[in-house]
């Protein structure tokens, strides 16, 4: 447990205390770069039982692991109710490219669980859309990766109205995000990882992600003369 990715402290935290409770609902976790936020999306998008919804042609839980995924999944396990639904997909930004183009290659009879059309012929974004407008209907478990990475300012608060609904619907959300935008959605479950390993914050506003925005925001100037020279 001395190597990666255990030395992170969020990591090393959540094998010290012996797991973490994820609330029902959304859930976001959010961090700087190499904070763990995706690491733990990962592994537990991994050890979640799900198959996704049912259809015979279409990919049901999203990309497949990768090899740069950590080895945290072997260290986990999911405590699940005995009626939790099997339901579920993992949007990870950084592997869509290749999941849509599978999903592509697919027999047009496959393609159709997708709706009409290539999912490569439209924008990145409007594939994203399209990914998550047909594969987050059913109530189940669902893990995103940085999905504002692909999505406009409008699109992400479609992603917005999208949780909320999903959330009334019964479904459970874990969300690895950057985007103050996304976990401003109320009444959702903020955990903030860092140097201190992880926390739940009470209010969205003590996020830093979400005061360095605002301090950017308000006064850009102070930021950019000392990075332009």
């Amino acid at each position: 447990m001395d190597a990666w990715p255990f030395t992170i402290p969020a990591v090393a935290q959540l094998v010290e205390s012996g797991g973490i409770d994820i609330e029902s609902g959304v859930t976001f976790i959010v961090g700087e770069n190499g904070s763990g936020k995706s690491t733990l999306v990962e592994a537990f998008a991994e050890v979640y039982p799900r198959r996704g919804f049912e259809h015979s042609h279409a990919a049901k839980t999203g990309p497949r692991a990768s090899a740069e995924d950590s080895p945290l999944r072997h260290h986990l396990c999911a405590r699940t109710h005995p009626q939790a639904s099997p339901a579920g997909f993992f949007l990870r930004a950084e592997l869509m490219h290749g999941y849509l183009a599978e999903v592509d290659g697919r027999d047009p009879g496959a393609r159709g669980a997708w709706s009409e059309g290539r999912l490569q012929s439209r924008s990145h974004g409007e594939s994203f859309v399209a990914v998550l407008e047909q594969r987050f209907a059913d109530v189940g478990v669902y893990f995103m990766d940085e999905p504002e990475a692909a999505l406009s300012f409008q699109s992400c608060l479609g992603l917005v109205a999208l949780l909320a609904q999903m959330r009334e619907e019964g479904s459970q959300v874990i969300v690895a995000t950057h985007s103050p935008l996304l976990m401003s959605l109320p009444e959702a479950h903020l955990l903030e990882v860092g140097a201190w390993g992880v926390r739940r914050l009470a209010r969205w506003e003590d996020a830093d992600l979400v005061q360095s925005w605002r301090s950017f925001l308000e006064a850009p100037d102070m930021y950019l003369r000392h990075l332009t020279g």
